[in-house]
């Protein structure tokens, strides 16, 4: 992987890379911020042996139609924890009934250069996920880089057709990697510490 920054889940940073466009499948938010998914989210991932994840999302709300995410993440294999966060902006459109996300992050790309110091270039992107909200548990299923062979779009409508085309023909545009449920809790309170008196 050329990019050295990822979302949502951990798996993905582990594994493979979703799908990155440089257009959202929504032109610019439209959607007003549904309080129900603002909040602390939290899963775990266990599906790599003797590795598991530990990923949390913190979701709030940025604007009238924009949330602001922060993603915590842990991988733990044996002694070696990994920890890793990142932060977006998303907004949420519709494909019929079906919510998605449209989450925009940046890479960095470094080019390494010959006696030169590397050329690092930072490059906004969007990835696109979709949200299943039941009671306390949102479902996260991210689309999938091998959702399609085209890699470049013209538009967000041309984007947006390309996903409906392929969900109304009952395509899998996910993997299994890409998907995880969160349970809302309680954000944590950082841990205070006492200074020690001598």
């Amino acid at each position: 992987m050329k990019k050295l920054l990822w979302l949502l889940p951990l798996t993905i940073g582990l594994y493979a890379c979703p799908f990155e466009s440089s257009i959202p499948m929504e032109a610019k938010p439209v959607e007003p911020v549904d309080s129900s998914l603002v909040g602390y989210w939290y899963g775990i991932i266990k599906d790599f042996s003797d590795m598991y994840g530990i990923e949390a999302l913190d979701i709030t709300k940025q604007s009238d139609s924009v949330y602001a995410i922060t993603r915590y993440g842990k991988a733990i294999k044996g002694d070696i924890i990994l920890p890793d966060t990142a932060y977006f902006t998303g907004y949420t459109s519709y494909i019929g009934e079906q919510r998605y996300m449209n989450i925009e992050g940046f890479i960095l790309l470094v080019t390494h250069r010959r006696n030169k110091p590397p050329l690092i270039q930072k490059e906004k992107v969007y990835y696109m996920a979709s949200l299943k909200l039941s009671h306390d548990t949102l479902t996260v299923k991210t689309i999938t880089e091998g959702f399609s062979t085209r890699k470049q779009f013209k538009s967000s409508d041309e984007l947006k057709q390309l996903v409906t085309d392929m969900v109304s023909q009952n395509k899998n545009i996910y993997d299994d990697q890409y998907s995880l449920s969160y349970r809302k809790i309680k954000k944590p309170q950082p841990v205070k510490t006492i200074p020690s008196g001598n």
